[in-house]
């Protein structure tokens, strides 16, 4: 194996621990009926596919989600939907991370939206008053890079764009979709469980 020099991690369920079920009780209380259909873990669908892959902006996705709930929503409302997935942020990985970096570049790649980054990319992401970008070389989000995982485009454009070598970068997601697309790629790989705490397995990789 090449030595590692780089790994880049998926933030939902990798840095922050999920529910997909908290998210549709959330939109459910907005008034999108259908949120159970629409949400996934991994890969959303319909309007909340096309927030992920910048099809639309946060406000055109507001817009159109107010029309589903057939009323109007506020941007706030629809934050809140969003942030149903987010079940804490353990500073204990974050530290982790901090540590880390002072041997390896680290990246972010993530099928995210505005709404969630607008938060995590803020002072407000954790206690520590510290944004999400204090810990990582560089974020790749789906919603700019206009790609989502597990298709092989948004890997392209990170590798390319960090001048990644595959063979020396491990990549770390939960999504089993998204490990096999890096594999393909050449890169190492590890799938931690949404929800445990990885530190241990991580640094017996490295």
């Amino acid at each position: 194996m090449e030595k590692i020099k780089n790994i880049v991690f998926d933030f939902g369920g990798v840095i922050v621990n999920l529910s997909r079920e908290a998210a549709v009780k959330k939109f459910e209380e907005i008034g999108v009926a259908n949120a159970d259909e629409l949400l996934d873990a991994y890969h959303q669908t319909g309007l909340f596919l096309e927030v992920e892959d910048g099809t639309l902006t946060a406000e055109e996705f507001r817009k159109k989600l107010s029309v589903v709930a057939g009323k109007e929503l506020t941007y706030d409302q629809v934050f809140q939907g969003w942030f149903g997935f987010v079940i804490d942020v353990p500073l204990c990985r974050l530290e982790y991370l901090l540590e880390l970096r002072k041997k390896y570049k680290l990246y972010i790649l993530s099928n995210t939206n505005p709404f969630i980054m607008g938060w995590a990319r803020s002072t407000d992401f954790t206690s520590a008053e510290r944004p999400l970008d204090d810990y990582f070389d560089k974020i790749y989000t789906s919603y700019e890079i206009k790609q989502v995982k597990p298709g092989r485009k948004i890997f392209e454009y990170m590798i390319q764009d960090a001048g990644l070598l595959p063979e020396e970068t491990l990549f770390v997601d939960d999504g089993s979709s998204n490990i096999k697309m890096a594999k393909e790629l050449g890169m190492q790989t590890f799938q931690p469980i949404n929800g445990e705490d990885w530190r241990d397995e991580l640094s017996a990789l490295l």
